[in-house]
């Protein structure tokens, strides 16, 4: 890749372009491998990473800027976090007030019941967290490139 300031040379774009196609490729190998579960999952978290990377591959040009490419995935993983957290959200609400709540008499009530909501899990706190340092670092690059 060349500097910043003139953009990405032909190589370093089609460099960027097959890496893109590459990833969903691997995705799909791995998804559809007969031999590992776990290979599997590899694949399962990769297909959902290889759609929002592929939201770059129309700034997979000569000249465009670095820059622009590397914000576009920061704003790209930043929607992700938010949409994380909308479906948490939703999923929460749904048990709330379509499902029956659990039985305190079973194994599995017990434990249902032992765990606390999901706006006390650490991970959503991450999501949370990696949501709004994404926003953050965004809005320096846009103040920045002016």
């Amino acid at each position: 890749m060349s500097d910043s300031s003139s953009g990405m040379s032909r190589a370093g774009a089609y460099c960027l372009e097959v890496f893109i196609i590459g990833l969903g490729v691997m995705a799909l190998v791995l998804i559809f491998q007969p031999f590992s579960i776990g290979l599997y999952a590899v694949g399962s978290g990769l297909v959902v990473l290889a759609g929002l990377i592929n939201n770059l591959l129309p700034l997979a040009q000569p000249g465009v800027k670095v820059r622009s490419v590397v914000t576009v995935a920061l704003v790209v993983a930043l929607v992700f976090c938010i949409a994380l957290l909308v479906s948490i959200t939703a999923a929460h609400l749904y048990g709330v007030f379509f499902l029956n709540p659990p039985d305190p008499n079973t194994l599995a009530g017990k434990a249902q019941l032992a765990t606390p909501p999901f706006y006390k899990q650490a991970f959503v706190w991450e999501i949370a967290a990696a949501a709004v340092i994404l926003a953050l670092v965004v809005t320096a690059l846009n103040k920045t490139a002016r």
